[in-house]
C-alpha cells in the first residue's frame, strides 16, 4: 500500500493507494494534522510520496516524520519523472503541475493531454503523446478574483463564489459572481478551443477543487478526474522504485 501527501495552498489531500488503485481520499484542513496517524491506522502503508507547494509549518512537519515508512519528497527539477520536462525552470515547477501531466500521460499515453487544474490557482499544463512536458500557465482562482475585486476597488464588497449565477447580473453580487464565474469559463474553453486546433486529437482533463459547467459544440473529449495529481504521484514513486 501507498500513502500519497498532495498538500496544496488551500488543504492537504491524503491517498491510501493499492497498486495503482485509489482506495480512499481525506482531505484535511491546518489544525487537522492529527488524522495523518489515524489514516495511517487503517492500512498497511509500505512507503508513500509527498508533495508540497505550501510551506510545511511545524503541526504537519512533525506529523509526517513520524511516519514508520520511507516517504519520497518530490522535488521539481531533483526527483526524477517518467516525462521528459522540457521547463526552462524546473526547479520553479510545482510538484503539483509535474505530477498533473505524469498522471495524464498514464492515464493516456498515445494522445496529447491539457490538463486543466482548478484550485487556488487555474493552471494549464500540456504533455504530448511522446511523453513531453511542454510547459503550462498559470492563472487566477475563483477565491482569488473574488478578493481581488474586493481588496483592489473602494466599495465593491467580497462575495462567495457560490450562490446564483447568472448571464447578466442584476445586483452587484451576482454581477461579481457571474463575471468570475463565467470569466473563468469562456478562460478554459478559450485554452481549449486554442490547443485542439494546434493538437487535433487532444484530450482534456479537468481536475481540482472546482468544477466548471463547460459547453462545447465541438466534439473535444473532456473529462473529470480528481485523482490526476495523486495518480501521477503514485506512479512517480513506482518509477522511482524501478530505477533503483
Amino acid at each position: 500500500m501507498n500513502l500519497i501527501i498532495d498538500i496544496g495552498n488551500t488543504c492537504a489531500k491524503l491517498v491510501a493507494f493499492d497498486g495503482d488503485t485509489p482506495v480512499e481520499e481525506l482531505r484535511i484542513d491546518p489544525g487537522e494534522w492529527h488524522l495523518l496517524d489515524s489514516f495511517c491506522r487503517k492500512y498497511a502503508f509500505t512507503q508513500g510520496i509527498l508533495s508540497t507547494v505550501a510551506i510545511l509549518y511545524d503541526e504537519a512537519r512533525q506529523a509526517i516524520s513520524q511516519l514508520p515508512f520511507p516517504l519520497l519528497r518530490l522535488e521539481s527539477g531533483v526527483t526524477p519523472v517518467p516525462v521528459r520536462n522540457t521547463y526552462k525552470t524546473p526547479h520553479t515547477l510545482g510538484s503539483d503541475r509535474i505530477a498533473a501531466v505524469v498522471g495524464a500521460h498514464y492515464l493516456q499515453p498515445d494522445r496529447d493531454v491539457l490538463v486543466i487544474d482548478i484550485g487556488t490557482c487555474i493552471t494549464y499544463d500540456m504533455v504530448t503523446a511522446d511523453g513531453t512536458y511542454l510547459g503550462g500557465n498559470i492563472s487566477l482562482g475563483p477565491t482569488m478574483r473574488l478578493k481581488a475585486l474586493n481588496a483592489f476597488t473602494s466599495k465593491l464588497p467580497l462575495v462567495e463564489r457560490k450562490g446564483e449565477t447568472l448571464d447578466l447580473g442584476n445586483s452587484t453580487e451576482t454581477a461579481i459572481r457571474s463575471g468570475v464565474t463565467m470569466g473563468i469559463a469562456y478562460e478554459i474553453e478559450g485554452y481549449i478551443r486554442h490547443f485542439a486546433a494546434k493538437h487535433p486529437q487532444l484530450l482534456v482533463y479537468l481536475t481540482g477543487g472546482v468544477h466548471m459547467d463547460l459547453h462545447f459544440s465541438e466534439k473535444i473529449p473532456i473529462f473529470a478526474n480528481d485523482f490526476i495529481v495523486p495518480l501521477g504521484l503514485n506512479r512517480i514513486l513506482a518509477y522511482n522504485n524501478e530505477i533503483l
